[in-house]
């Protein structure tokens, strides 16, 4: 079933880099962006891994949550995280359960050869877990400003 806008956000429980298990229900009362990217440290996920981290103060003064959420495994996450002092948590999806859920995974062209992976994503949930925003194939330039 495709994701629109207005439906209830697919509930989730996730590892973080903290180390907690995550849902989404932990977050009612807050905006959530959960945004999918491809890979911990390749150039295009560092980038708008380092503009959600710009811009941090300004999602937490709206009472919004940043949630990232690969397929890289926590100790990827950790050295993600501390390379780029990144303030908030990064998920790992290493089943590919909730990028399933989300219907994120995609067919791509690398090199030449047709691989699934995870093509880059936003959603924006509101306070009482309905979606209020999707953005797929995201470019990241621009794309964290546009969601302040």
């Amino acid at each position: 079933m495709e994701l629109e806008v207005g439906m209830s956000a697919p509930e989730f429980k996730l590892m973080g880099s903290d180390n907690k298990e995550h849902s989404l229900k932990d977050y009612k009362g807050k905006r959530v962006i959960l945004y999918f990217y491809p890979k911990d440290n390749t150039p295009g996920c560092s980038l708008e891994a380092q503009d959600f981290k710009s811009h941090y103060e300004s999602f937490i003064d709206s009472n919004t949550v940043i949630l990232g959420v690969s397929r890289d495994n926590l100790k990827s996450h950790e050295k993600f995280i501390n390379k780029y002092e990144l303030p908030f948590v990064l998920l790992s999806d290493e089943d590919e359960i909730v990028c399933k859920l989300y219907d994120v995974l995609k067919e791509k062209n690398m090199f030449g050869k047709k691989v699934f992976g995870i093509e880059r994503s936003t959603f924006v949930i509101d306070e009482e877990g309905k979606i209020i925003d999707i953005y797929r194939k995201v470019k990241v330039k621009g794309h964290v400003e546009s969601l302040l």
